[in-house]
């Protein structure tokens, strides 16, 4: 990202901190949202424990989540574009907290996967629609917002296990209901401070975000995003089960990966890009985050510990990088685009879950870091072979300096 820095007091209105409270009280509830998806990573052994289930049928908690917040995408912008953002976040908002207190009253996992797939619904609904929120009121332009709404999801990803871990250790059951009741507050506070958006003139319709994904940059951006995320969510769900730990240990390992993705994600990524360029920091994080994840996979209980903790800073870098070629490669609506891309990379997020396990039962424990090192690595080949249709537009995403508006530069 070239040009002017979101955290400088002269960008923008005033830089990254000095936003409207509607959009504090979105970001808020976004942390709250992506709480959810790392909050279950402590309390996988003892789900498994207390619901008599296998590490591969507990696993479903991540993959029938991902799976429906994937299919839900091509709603989001239907559903927004004819009842307006504030309801849409609304409506997510409040299936999130039903669901997210259901799950903890679940007397059997295939209860427990079912109601956390009514949760992937609700925060579908929520997290493509808050970005939308956020970069269309955030003061300093789309730079500022985009980094705004990946602070949300790093401090969301860092909390999420430690919160686990923090109620988990008296029972699996507490996590869920505390979510629920933070979600609630979230409402409150979106409900009271967010006044309703501006309707799009052009009503959406289901197939708009797949007709989005023939601009070949954003398809691109997606398929490279779908092997990265498999990568990802391989370091989620599979970790703990290999570092078998107690919560609060596993809580705690989380929560050093979470504070590196939020650290690498807003203040390292931005840097990094104005210097070497963005396709270049996202080719070599993939490669880096491939090595890491050979390393953890062969390395002893420390050296997994440590790779664990150390892949959130690639994570952090990859993260910021594709959500800002998402939102700006194409010509697309920013929340089209944004569905039709997290359609794709979320349906990696249910598969690495559900075959990680079974990767292991088939082979040994080394092979899923073996076949995610692989994911992370075809993510960089397409970078670097599609580098044309990712960086075409870059002469027009120039920012703007004087007018503080602020758009995402990808070429190198």
């Amino acid at each position: 990202m070239h040009g002017e820095d979101p955290f400088d007091e002269g960008a923008g209105a005033g830089g990254l901190l000095r936003q409207p409270k509607a959009v504090w009280a979105t970001a808020g509830a976004s942390v709250v949202a992506f709480m959810g998806i790392g909050l279950v990573d402590p309390i996988l052994p003892s789900i498994a424990k207390g619901l008599e289930a296998t590490p591969s049928q507990v696993s479903l908690l991540f993959t029938s989540y991902f799976l429906i917040t994937a299919v839900a995408m091509l709603l989001t912008g239907w559903v927004s574009s004819r009842i307006g953002g504030r309801k849409t976040l609304l409506t997510g908002l409040a299936v999130v907290v039903v669901f997210a207190a259901l799950s903890g009253t679940s007397s059997s996992v295939a209860e427990l996967v079912g109601f956390r797939a009514g949760w992937g619904l609700g925060n579908a609904l929520f997290v493509s629609t808050a970005l939308a929120v956020i970069v269309g009121a955030a003061a300093g332009g789309s730079a500022a917002a985009i980094l705004l709404y990946e602070s949300a999801l790093g401090l969301g990803m860092a909390c999420g296990p430690l919160l686990g871990a923090l109620l988990g250790d008296a029972s699996w059951r507490y996590p869920f209901f505390g979510t629920a009741a933070l979600m609630a507050i979230g409402f409150a506070c979106i409900a009271t401070l967010l006044k309703e958006q501006p309707r799009p003139a052009r009503k959406t319709s289901l197939l708009d975000p797949l007709k989005a994904l023939g601009h070949g940059g954003l398809a691109s951006a997606a398929a490279s995003a779908f092997f990265y995320n498999y990568a990802f969510f391989t370091v989620l769900a599979f970790t703990p089960f290999v570092l078998d730990m107690t919560p609060y240990k596993s809580g705690a390992a989380f929560f050093a990966w979470g504070v590196l993705l939020a650290v690498f994600s807003v203040l390292v990524a931005p840097r990094l890009q104005r210097r070497f360029g963005s396709l270049k920091v996202l080719g070599g994080s993939l490669v880096l985050l491939a090595v890491d994840l050979l390393v953890l996979g062969y390395g002893n209980h420390a050296t997994a510990m440590a790779g664990t903790i150390v892949s959130g800073a690639f994570i952090g870098l990859n993260n910021t990088v594709f959500t800002e070629l998402a939102l700006g490669v194409s010509d697309a609506p920013r929340p089209v685009a944004s569905a039709g891309y997290n359609f794709v990379r979320w349906f990696a997020a249910a598969a690495a879950p559900f075959l990680a396990p079974k990767i292991e039962e088939w082979s040994d424990i080394h092979i899923p870091f073996v076949v995610a090192a692989a994911a992370a690595l075809v993510g960089a080949v397409i970078v670097g072979v599609r580098r044309t249709a990712l960086g075409h537009r870059a002469a027009e995403l120039q920012p703007a300096r004087a007018t503080g508006d602020s758009v995402p530069v990808f070429a190198d």
